[in-house]
C-alpha cells in the first residue's frame, strides 16, 4: 500500500504534539526533526481499509464504549436496571439521559476495558433479561413520550445453555415486534460491532446510524468462515463476502448515514468521535419529531419492507 496508514498518521500527529511540548518546556531545538514531521504528515496519502481492517478497528479496546458515549453527549445520565422477572444483565445499560436540554431514553452494549470488567459485562454480549430489560425502558419511554437511542456494539447475543433455556430467541424477537411498533422515534447507532440478533434486537430504528469504522452483519467473519470453507483463517475472505463496512450497508440502504469517525478511528479522539455522532442524532430526532405516533410506525415498517431485492419469474415450483 502507499502512504501511511491511518494508525501511522496518527501517531506521527501525536509525536509532533510531543515534541511541540517537549520544546516549550525545556528550550530543546527539535525543528529539524519536527520538520521532518510536518513533511511526512503533508504526504502521507490517506490509505482504503480493507473490510477485515474494519473489523480489527471496530473491535479496538480503546474505541469508546455506549457508557464513554453517554458521558460525552449527555448533560446527565440515571441508570436503570433490571428485566422485572431475572436479574440485572450488565451487557447491556440503559436508562434517561438529558440530550441538548430535552429527556431521552438511551440503551446500550456495554464491553469492558480489561479481564475483569469484561467478565461483569460478558464482553458486551447480552442474556435474554438484557433484552428483556432493553424492552421494558423502551416501553417506559413510549409511556412518557420520549425518545429512544440505541448504541450497538456486540459480537453477538450470548449463545451459552443458561440463555437458551431462558429464552434468548424469543427474548430477540420480542423486541423486534416492540421497536417495530413503538409510538416514539427511534435511533439506533452502530458504534463498534454490530452482530446478529444480538445487534438487531435493539436496532430496528426510524434511522440507523454507523460509524465510519463499525461493521454491522449477521455473523462475524470468523463464524461465517467457519460455516462456509470449515477455516476460521479464511476470515478476511468473509469479510469481503459479507459486506459488513458502513459503506457497504449506506449503498446497500440497511443504515441512513455514516458518521465520520476522527482520523484514525474512534479511539484516537473520543470526545470528537462523540461530538460527530451527537450532531447526527440531533439532527434526526429533528426531523423525526414533525411525525406522530402513527406515522412513524408506517414509515418504521416501510423502511424495513423496502430492504432487500428479489425478482418474482412467475414459474411453479412444482413444475421445476
Amino acid at each position: 500500500m502507499n502512504g501511511e496508514a491511518p494508525e501511522d498518521l496518527s501517531d506521527m500527529k501525536r509525536h509532533l504534539e510531543e515534541l511541540r511540548t517537549l520544546a516549550e518546556r525545556r528550550g530543546i531545538d527539535v525543528s529539524g526533526e519536527m520538520q521532518e514531521l510536518e513533511r511526512r504528515i503533508e504526504t502521507a496519502a490517506p490509505v482504503a481499509l480493507t473490510p477485515f481492517e474494519h473489523v480489527l478497528l471496530a473491535r479496538d479496546q480503546e474505541r469508546p464504549f455506549t457508557l464513554d458515549y453517554i458521558r460525552m453527549m449527555c448533560d446527565d445520565f440515571i441508570e436503570l436496571h433490571g428485566d422485572r422477572k431475572y436479574r440485572d444483565d450488565p451487557a447491556i445499560v440503559g436508562g434517561w439521559a438529558t440530550l441538548d436540554g430535552r429527556s431521552v431514553m438511551i440503551i446500550g452494549h456495554q464491553k469492558g476495558r480489561d479481564m475483569k470488567e469484561n467478565l461483569h459485562r460478558n464482553f458486551g454480549s447480552p442474556h435474554p433479561e438484557g433484552y428483556r430489560k432493553a424492552k421494558r425502558l423502551m416501553r417506559m419511554a413510549e409511556k412518557f413520550g420520549r425518545p429512544v437511542i440505541t448504541l450497538v456494539d456486540t459480537q453477538g447475543a450470548y449463545p451459552g445453555i443458561g440463555a437458551e433455556e431462558r429464552g434468548q430467541a424469543e427474548a430477540i424477537a420480542r423486541n423486534l415486534f416492540v421497536m417495530a411498533g413503538l409510538e416514539v422515534p427511534i435511533i439506533a447507532c452502530i458504534i463498534g460491532e454490530g452482530g446478529s440478533g444480538g445487534a438487531l434486537g435493539i436496532a430496528v430504528a426510524d434511522r440507523v446510524l454507523m460509524m465510519d469504522h463499525a461493521i454491522y452483519s449477521v455473523i462475524s467473519p470468523e463464524g461465517c468462515a467457519a460455516i462456509l470453507w470449515k477455516s476460521r483463517d479464511m476470515a478476511a475472505d468473509a469479510a469481503e463476502a459479507l459486506k459488513l463496512t458502513a459503506a457497504d450497508l449506506a449503498d446497500s440502504g440497511i443504515i441512513d448515514e455514516v458518521v465520520a469517525e476522527p482520523e484514525g478511528g474512534a479511539h484516537t479522539d473520543h470526545e470528537a468521535a462523540a461530538e460527530a455522532l451527537r450532531e447526527a442524532i440531533l439532527r434526526h430526532l429533528g426531523e423525526l419529531d414533525k411525525l406522530d405516533g402513527e406515522q412513524l410506525i408506517e414509515s418504521r415498517r416501510k423502511k424495513y419492507y423496502a430492504m432487500g431485492a428479489w425478482e418474482e419469474t412467475g414459474a411453479d415450483p412444482a413444475d421445476e
